[in-house]
């Protein structure tokens, strides 16, 4: 790669040109009287060229028609641009964009001649009459070498400054040279020439502007995160050396939320504005990547900005994965400024300089203190507990001033996992009352929810987190044939627990390639990890089954999977549900892993009793039903709710109320949807006076 040209003066600091003066009426005044020097200058070169080329004694010189000459006017320039710097603490702005990009006073020049046309529309005529005709209005660097003073063949390289930044669009489709062909200043150049400086309209679509309000860690809490101040001893001036090189700063860790807060401070703290931008939006092609990332490091050049590269959100399998390789650290190769790169690991593409910075959520102790300046101890240690946020995102929700079940609700919101299509979000609908269960199975899910709610205390304030590295997330196997509740009693949980509920799509998780499935897993609990969500796998032995014997390759990988599975489960801080309808297929090692078993038997009548009671809302109208002789018939949970579904439907297009002859009219379907055989009898309404032959369905 060619690097970046560089300012004349590389000992000078940088000059932070406009923004410095916050955009004051004063250097306002003072650029436009600069620019319109500029101008008067320009006009009188074209016009002394003009004369040159084609004297005529009647027509007056450059001299006499301004009362100035050349000189004159170029002296007034540099007085001007003195008293713009010393009366603002900033050159103008031309001046300013030469030095930060490393222009000569050529190079300058050159950009003025391109960009007098916006600022100037009838210099086009004197453009026209330089050049000879009409079709010659536009500004060449043909004109630029035969006008300006002191010329330079290699303004024309595109390794030089008005190339190479971009600063010029030059129009080949006319099939005239380089020299001669039509110049135009870029737009974004030309509005900061103006003093009116916004992030370029080509990088909008990539970049997000970061929030960075107030939020200061030392106003709210006892310390300044470590992190913020290890990024600050890495960048111990706001702005990079002359270079344009900072060093690229790799954030560590799985908390995507603390992560982004560093660098929000650490920003902040540097004096800087802070763009984002994922991973997945750098262009693919690599003439795209390098147009992207010059005009990054051209606006980090132009204004004090970092950038907030999320490499967490890298998507794709197989070979997206492979062909995507290494377009991080072509794009950070390429371009320039601060610029944070937030990872789950070290990535070996980052290019020279590089810091790897270690970001790690506050501990329970001080998230409860912080929880605990605003709520009650109890509801502090509740959050604190359930949710590991960031201490200033902490300071957030607690300065709005809601109460403790509000604010449960906000951080819920905000650390909903964003899973894509590995996971969908049930809505819990369900409470304790809604689910029938032998009393022994409802006791082990109370134990399960006790367990969720207080692992704060176990393992933070009475220390077992301290002597017990591995095994303390909160697993549960459920298991029994199909509809037999295990989905409503995850629901139940959730709805109990106030927590997110994702069912993980094994289909999506599982992948083909080697290392995706890992890669899957690990995005799944990262992302699930702040919120403490509950997870889960539905049909579990498609993922989790016996671990083979190995004879081949595809058998030790598909071990490793296994492997990996049980590690993330080990160390996930939520509540993991496996849910199978063959215990017997999953590997043993994996159940004794396991904290909890609860078995989902087929219901017993007093069971199902139960459920036909309470299958219709009070709402719906319903006929005196016959329980017993409905709970006799072999039918699990969900079967019953698909039953009283659909006689619900039958009644209403019948328009009538739900009837008991619907009722078995609509188990008649679904047993022979399933195959199980019953006798007609038990399926007829009225009941038969005499016990006729049985007939099977």
């Amino acid at each position: 790669m060619t690097a970046a040209p560089e300012p004349e003066n590389a000992d000078e600091p940088r000059d932070p040109g406009p923004d410095a003066t916050s955009g004051t009426t004063d250097w306002e005044s003072y650029n436009n009287a600069y620019l319109a020097a500029a101008l008067a200058w320009l006009r009188l070169l074209l016009r002394e060229h003009i004369a040159a080329a084609a004297p005529d004694p009647a027509r007056p010189t450059a001299a006499d028609a301004d009362g100035e000459s050349p000189t004159v006017a170029r002296r007034q320039m540099a007085e001007l641009a003195a008293d713009t710097a010393g009366a603002t603490g900033a050159p103008p702005a031309l001046i300013g964009l030469g030095r930060v990009l490393g222009l000569s006073l050529f190079e300058q020049h050159t950009l003025l001649l391109c960009a007098a046309p916006e600022l100037d529309p009838g210099i086009a005529d004197l453009y026209a009459r330089a050049q000879g005709g009409p079709l010659a209005g536009h500004p060449t660097f043909a004109l630029a070498l035969s006008v300006l003073p002191d010329p330079v063949w290699d303004v024309l390289s595109p390794y030089r400054g008005l190339r190479y930044w971009r600063l010029l669009d030059i129009d080949r489709s006319t099939g005239r040279s380089l020299v001669t062909s039509p110049l135009r200043a870029d737009e974004r150049i030309v509005n900061h020439l103006k003093g009116l400086d916004h992030l370029d309209e080509r990088l909008h679509a990539l970049l997000t502007p970061l929030q960075q309000d107030a939020r200061p860690f030392g106003s709210f809490f006892s310390v300044p995160h470590s992190a913020v101040e290890e990024i600050l001893g890495h960048w111990p001036e706001p702005q990079p050396a002359a270079d344009g090189r900072a060093p690229v700063i790799q954030l560590l860790g799985a908390d995507r939320e603390s992560k982004r807060s560093v660098a929000e401070q650490a920003a902040s703290a540097s004096g800087l504005l802070l763009y984002g931008m994922t991973a997945g939006a750098i262009p693919g092609p690599a003439e795209e990547l390098d147009a992207v990332a010059r005009l990054w490091h051209r606006e980090a050049r132009l204004a004090p900005l970092a950038l907030y590269l999320d490499a967490d959100d890298e998507r794709g399998t197989g070979a997206d994965v492979m062909g995507r390789t290494g377009e991080v650290g072509r794009f950070l190769e390429r371009s320039g400024g601060p610029c944070f790169v937030a990872t789950r690991e070290t990535r070996p593409d980052v290019p020279a300089p590089t810091a790897a910075v270690e970001v790690t959520p506050p501990p329970a102790a001080e998230r409860a203190a912080a929880w605990g300046s605003v709520f009650l101890p109890a509801d502090a240690d509740r959050l604190a507990g359930q949710f590991t946020l960031d201490l200033s995102v902490i300071h957030e929700v607690a300065a709005a001033g809601a109460g403790p079940e509000q604010a449960w609700h906000d951080c819920l919101v905000r650390t909903r996992p964003r899973l894509g299509s590995l996971a969908q979000r049930l809505e819990s609908r369900v409470g304790w009352d809604d689910i029938v269960l032998p009393e022994n199975d409802r006791a082990l899910l109370r134990q399960i929810a006790d367990q969720v709610a207080q692992r704060a205390t176990v393992h933070d304030r009475w220390g077992f987190a301290d002597r017990v590295s591995r095994g303390l997330g909160i697993t549960a196997l459920f298991t029994g044939p199909s509809g037999t509740g295990k989905t409503m009693a995850a629901e139940v949980l959730a709805g109990h627990l106030g927590l997110d509920l994702y069912r993980v799509d094994l289909s999506a998780a599982v992948s083909k390639y080697i290392g995706e499935t890992e890669k899957n897993l690990r995005r799944l609990f990262d992302a699930a990890e702040p919120g403490g969500a509950i997870l889960f796998f539905d049909e579990a032995d498609a993922l989790f089954g016996k671990r083979s014997e190995v004879k081949d390759s595809h058998d030790r990988y598909a071990n490793i999977e296994v492997s990996y599975l049980l590690q993330q489960m080990e160390s996930y801080r939520g509540l993991a549900i496996l849910a199978t309808n063959q215990r017997r297929a999953l590997d043993t090692a994996f159940l004794r892993r396991l904290r909890f078993i609860v078995p989902f038997g087929f219901p017993a009548s007093t069971e199902r009793h139960a459920m036909w009671a309470r299958a219709f809302p009070a709402s719906a109208p319903v006929d005196p039903l016959d329980l017993e002789r409905l709970a006799a018939l072999p039918l699990s949970g969900g079967m019953i709710r698909n039953i009283a579904l659909n006689a619900a439907f039958a009644a209403a297009s019948a328009g009538t109320a739900i009837s008991m002859r619907a009722v078995l009219a609509a188990a008649r379907a679904e047993l022979h949807k399933v195959g199980t055989p019953v006798p007609e009898q038990d399926l007829s309404w009225p009941p038969p006076t005499a016990a006729p032959s049985g007939v099977e369905v």
